[in-house]
């Protein structure tokens, strides 16, 4: 490697010149240049050695400003220049080094101080050289991986957007198929989603939910909600659509659309796969559970407290809120202070009493939803 080593020297001293060359031209490939304005056209051509020793007092342009345009130059900066002189002064010595020079070498010349510090500083450029190869090698990889990266991250963004509008396709065409069949509306719906997202952000950090809990699954929650009843389609007409009072025996056919909607969308799991199973898991939770009730008393399955899902008991919560505040033509609708006191009054009976204890926090942005989304049949704001 030292063998291949370019040496440019400038001197304008033959004598200097000869002594230099002699001492380098066995170990290095040496070149010589006369003056100041010989050197810098010579680089100008693109010559590029590897060192350059550069003689300080020289007519025309001295050393000093040589070096001086030389480190000025973002294409030459990176030569190292061992200034030549006989000069004792530290402030010229002080002033070589604040332009750029490497080192000094003084006259006379010692061959093995010479010798010594040509092959440091041949060996620290390389050293240089190498490292700045590196670090723009290690630029490139990190521009090209970083590149890989967002062009992977927007594939998986449109993956993804594409995923959430099939999701959404699915639970519009299922909540079409409800509305059609049942006697509730697109409203209650509507109001019943944004009160469960509501319940739920308010729940993020609370210490019995924050493991279920966050953006994602919440989403997930509030995208889901619409299918509560889904398992109505099963139930016939003439029980579904009665205006009036069920009997008994019609009463238990209705209490078995939650299992039908949990079978519903179990097939539609099955179905999709893996990639559809958290989607709908939240929906068939809450269509099988949203009718249990905190103490073990409701149905189908008699679950009691945290054994009943956090998606199903905050839907039970939204459900019976909106449900006591919507005219039905079997009731009229309660106020939405009588709403919230009847929901007071089931605080650890019927519901999870921290839901309802939020329920109560928000009851003021309930009924925002609640009048946000009213139903268009000449109903007041409550």
């Amino acid at each position: 490697m030292q063998a291949a080593a370019q040496i440019l020297i400038v001197d304008d001293q033959p004598d200097n010149l000869l002594i230099l060359e002699d001492l380098l031209s066995e170990l290095y490939t040496v070149h010589a240049a006369n003056n100041g304005e010989q050197a810098l056209e010579r680089l100008a051509r693109g010559e590029r050695p590897d060192l350059l020793l550069l003689d300080v007092m020289m007519p025309g342009l001295d050393g000093f400003e040589v070096c001086r345009r030389i480190k000025s130059s973002q294409e030459l900066a990176d030569i190292p220049v061992l200034l030549l002189t006989s000069l004792e002064s530290p402030d010229d010595e002080e002033y070589g080094l604040s332009i750029g020079a490497e080192d000094f070498i003084q006259k006379p010349y010692s061959p093995p101080v010479v010798l010594a510090r040509v092959n440091n500083h041949l060996r620290l450029a390389r050293a240089s050289r190498q490292l700045r190869d590196r670090n723009d090698n290690l630029e490139r990889l990190v521009a090209e991986r970083t590149r890989e990266i967002l062009t992977q991250a927007e594939e998986l963004v449109r993956s993804k957007q594409a995923v959430i509008a099939s999701q959404d396709a699915t639970i519009t065409a299922l909540c079409s198929l409800t509305e059609v069949r049942d006697n509730e509306t697109g409203g209650h719906i509507r109001r019943t989603q944004n009160y469960v997202r509501v319940l739920a952000q308010a729940l993020v950090d609370h210490p019995r939910f924050r493991h279920e809990l966050n953006d994602e699954t919440i989403d997930l929650m509030f995208r889901s909600a619409p299918l509560h009843d889904v398992g109505k389609v099963a139930i016939p007409d003439a029980i579904l659509l009665k205006s009036g009072k069920l009997t008994p025996e019609e009463w238990e056919i209705m209490r078995r659309h939650p299992t039908y909607g949990r079978d519903a969308l179990a097939q539609a799991e099955a179905e999709l796969g893996d990639q559809g199973s958290s989607f709908l898991r939240y929906a068939r939770e809450i269509a099988h559970c949203h009718h249990e009730k905190w103490d073990g008393s409701g149905y189908p399955q008699g679950l009691r407290g945290d054994e009943i899902p956090i998606s199903a008991r905050l839907m039970a919560v939204a459900d019976v809120y909106d449900a006591l505040i919507s005219r039905r033509p079997y009731k009229q609708p309660y106020t939405h202070q009588e709403a919230i006191a009847l929901i007071q009054e089931g605080r650890g009976g019927h519901f999870d009493p921290d839901i309802v204890d939020v329920l109560i926090g928000l009851a003021d942005t309930c009924r925002d939803i609640a009048n946000r989304y009213r139903d268009d049949d000449g109903d007041e704001a409550i």
